[in-house]
């Protein structure tokens, strides 16, 4: 009576899919062919499974597994993964793509890639606005030599600024030729200013806020 019992509940756990694996351990000890039926239509579920997989392309698989999915440019074939930018070859570029480099290795090299195409995206349009110096470089160093009163604080906080992670290097350069190269700029909004979220700066109240990503705040100056 107690195995006629199992093998009741074990096929209406068949048909939910949600039989109990203490069901199936506890069957596989008094009832063999059940256990094997068992084993022959869980092969068939992962075959189905195996031959799904196998018919996707190569990229949307990268995009399941993708460190970004869900996140702020998960869909941008321009973003790439860390893994990815470490794998392309060393970069030497001209004035304006060293300076864009340092802008992301020393203000954004402790955010995310995400984060770090974000700060790309701030230098950019503020190249493209009136309101500030018309090259990367301009942009910048604007204010550089005045404690505290620059735009972008590692050219005017007195430390000494040193390249000593290589990684962090490379994948900044990265970056900074994939943006400068009119990769799309759709993280951002058209921000021309950010803040880490720890500060709160005067003007932060007056330009609208238009995303945040990571520890950054953006926002949009609107005059």
């Amino acid at each position: 009576m107690r195995t006629r019992r199992l093998v009741v509940l074990l096929s209406v756990g068949l048909v939910c899919v949600a039989a109990p694996l203490a069901a199936d351990v506890a069957v596989s000890t008094s009832n063999p062919s059940v256990s094997a039926d068992i084993g022959l239509r869980l092969g068939a579920l992962m075959g189905v499974e195996t031959a799904v997989m196998s018919a996707l392309s190569d990229d949307h698989l990268r995009r399941l597994g993708a460190p970004f999915a869900g996140r702020p440019g998960a869909d941008d074939a321009h973003i790439l993964s860390a893994s990815e930018l470490d794998a392309l070859p060393p970069l030497r570029g001209n004035g304006q793509w060293r300076c864009m480099t340092e802008a992301l290795y020393f203000e954004a090299r402790g955010e995310t890639i995400v984060g770090q195409y974000a700060v790309a995206e701030v230098i950019l349009n503020r190249v493209e606005s009136a309101s500030y110096p018309a090259s990367i470089c301009g942009v910048v160093h604007q204010g550089t030599g005045r404690r505290y009163a620059c735009q972008f604080t590692y050219t005017c906080d007195g430390v000494p600024e040193l390249i000593s992670d290589q990684q962090a290097w490379h994948r900044a350069g990265q970056i900074a030729h994939i943006m400068m190269e009119d990769a799309p700029r759709s993280l951002t909004a058209g921000a021309t200013h950010y803040h880490a979220a720890r500060v709160n700066p005067r003007w932060a109240r007056v330009y609208p806020r238009t995303s945040q990503i990571g520890a950054h705040i953006f926002y949009r100056q609107q005059y």
